[in-house]
């Protein structure tokens, strides 16, 4: 389990795309984009039929990347097909986990996850208090389990998942779903001080679009910033015109540079504690 050295130096930025999306080899080129740009680790939508936590943006690139004929076992090659050097975390829904394999439960998915190179799973749907089996599969494969901690997380709950999580908490900067909005929501902060007694990288997410966002966060306390929606815009707009599939991973890479930037501004900006 090793998800944190990536926070280990410097704030880090964790972009999400839904793998296959609008194809194979499109996807291949713009998750390596995101590498090129700065990310110090990527999360790869597996794509489930009921995204519950996903907002337009990413539900549609959900749709695409079904129609493409993306399943688990083509994740899994999609994975070996990568050429980037940062780790990788698999974000899906439970149920494609339990199901996968001759056997029920989660431990021949993990199985295949860690033999092709994924690090870590994020699983909006698990409950903390089902999430024993992926922990110890987890724990077997040396792979990292991260939760969503949303702003209404708290007491025995919030206990239970930060008991479990490894790697990194995703913290979730607002309320509803995922999606790019135009402000920094103002639970950030206080969800950031509900977790300050766990010692495990804080990354925050949903909403976040610009490096100035990246950069407010960050100075807030943040470990890192994750990106989705604004990434997975500007594949479906450049999908939707017909644009190169380089111009589009350009456009992705220049996005992941000002994120990246913003981060590191941000850790610049902290408030320094008081000296006695």
């Amino acid at each position: 389990m090793g998800l944190e050295r990536a926070f280990a130096d410097e704030p880090a930025f964790v972009p999400y795309l839904a793998a296959g999306d609008p194809n194979y080899e499109d996807s291949l080129a713009y998750v390596e984009a995101l590498a090129e740009g700065g990310a110090d680790v990527i999360e790869l939508g597996l794509p489930f039929s009921e995204p519950i936590a996903e907002g337009k943006t990413i539900q549609d690139a959900i749709v695409r990347s079904l129609e493409s004929g993306m399943t688990p076992d083509r994740f899994f090659e999609f994975v070996e097909d990568l050429d980037v050097d940062v780790p990788l975390v698999c974000m899906t829904y439970y149920n494609l986990i339990y199901q996968y394999g001759s056997e029920e439960g989660p431990r021949p998915f993990v199985e295949k996850a860690a033999d092709v190179g994924i690090e870590g799973f994020v699983v909006p749907d698990l409950p903390a208090e089902e999430a024993g089996p992926l922990r110890e599969a987890c724990d077997e494969f040396g792979l990292d389990l991260v939760f969503i901690v949303a702003p209404t997380t708290r007491g025995d709950r919030l206990d239970r998942m930060m008991d479990q999580v490894s790697g990194y908490v995703y913290v979730q900067a607002r309320l509803g779903v995922t999606g790019a909005r135009d402000d920094v929501d103002d639970a950030t902060e206080s969800s950031l001080a509900r977790l300050s007694d766990w010692d495990v990288p804080k990354a925050v997410g949903f909403g976040i679009k610009t490096g100035n966002h990246a950069e407010e966060i960050v100075a807030s306390g943040a470990d890192g910033v994750i990106v989705g929606s604004a990434l997975v815009d500007i594949v479906a707009e450049g999908y939707e015109r017909g644009d190169p599939t380089g111009e589009i991973a350009d456009e992705l890479e220049q996005l992941a540079r000002e994120l990246k930037q913003g981060a590191l501004r941000g850790a610049q900006n902290r408030p320094q504690p008081e000296r006695t």
